[in-house]
């Protein structure tokens, strides 16, 4: 680990807990970039509902440490908003908890198991991971499902293909509350490799539907619905990014070098430029959305673009 890594992980400031909606918890990982998550919970009629784990077993045992400080009652469900390992790690340390997560949440948490450990190893240097349990959820559903804690109403939808093929949203309808998951990174570069550009514009559009008054994102400070329009604006340049990269005949890394971020420049993780146009090159080239593309060359590209150095994570 880098001597510039460790200033920079001793200079994050604590996770914030805040409380949204009453009830209804947003737990905040500064400084939101790479493994940087925000789950969330549910104190209501005495039951706890939480949503997603964190990225190391550290972080998530700090979680839970804050949950307990706030509610005498044992978590007995935790939700999966999708596979991503930053969102699942901490899983089984939710001993006494149901899981729940999309039928393709399942497969993906059991399919990267066996390599998970090594593969964040060589991607992030430095991180204290902790020890790791595959726990993959136990309840699964296709479209939609409800759940009641207290008397509150939380409907899982899925909504995918968006930023993966498993991602499912957590809507309070009482509360104007949207949980997110990373179908919101807010201030930071939304990740669009291992699911669809043009699909997430379109499930943009659908939560657009829903009266939402609150959103917590899956990265990034608690925000309102508008912050919709900062991550479709972002895509949408993305699309174009890559229209012009196919008519240049250039390959992504090229584009990604050549282009202007503008305003997207000031957010975390850049690079992920990369990433994003390889996805969005090849639907535009026809390839289905959330279709099977050449993984290993985006992540080696995105390395390149990044100087050859691993991914910056500060978790």
């Amino acid at each position: 680990m880098s001597t510039e890594q460790i200033s920079d992980r001793a200079s994050l400031p604590e996770p914030d807990v805040v409380e949204v909606s009453e009830g209804i918890f947003a737990y905040i990982q500064h400084d939101g970039s790479w493994c940087l998550n925000n789950p969330a919970f549910i104190n209501a009629g005495g039951q706890v509902v939480a949503v997603d784990a964190c990225a190391t077993e550290r972080r998530t045992r700090a979680f839970q440490g804050e949950i307990a400080r706030l509610s005498p009652n044992p978590v007995r469900t935790l939700i999966n908003t999708h596979s991503h390992f930053d969102h699942t790690y901490g899983n089984y340390l939710f001993e006494d908890a149901m899981i729940i997560g999309h039928r393709r949440c399942r497969e993906d948490v059991i399919a990267d198991a066996p390599e998970l450990p090594q593969r964040i190893r060589q991607m992030f240097v430095g991180v204290e991971w902790g020890e790791y349990q595959e726990s993959a959820p136990s309840v699964v559903f296709e479209d939609a499902m409800t759940l009641h804690a207290g008397g509150l109403e939380l409907q899982l939808i899925y909504v995918s293909p968006a930023h993966t093929n498993t991602d499912v949203v957590v809507w309070i309808p009482e509360r104007g509350v949207l949980i997110a998951g990373d179908i919101v990174f807010n201030q930071g570069t939304p990740f669009a490799l291992m699911g669809s550009v043009s699909g997430w514009i379109d499930t943009l559009d659908r939560l657009r539907e829903l009266p939402i008054e609150t959103v917590i994102p899956g990265h990034g400070p608690v925000a309102d619905a508008s912050v919709f329009d900062d991550v479709e604006a972002y895509l949408r340049f993305v699309n174009e990014t890559a229209q012009a990269a196919i008519e240049a005949k250039v390959d992504p890394l090229s584009a990604a070098r050549d282009v202007d971020l503008g305003r997207f420049a000031e957010w975390t993780d850049t690079e992920r430029i990369v990433g994003n146009l390889h996805r969005a090159m090849n639907e535009l080239q026809g390839t289905p959305r959330g279709g099977e593309i050449d993984m290993v060359a985006a992540f080696g590209q995105m390395l390149e673009y990044n100087g050859g150095q691993p991914l910056h994570c500060m978790a």
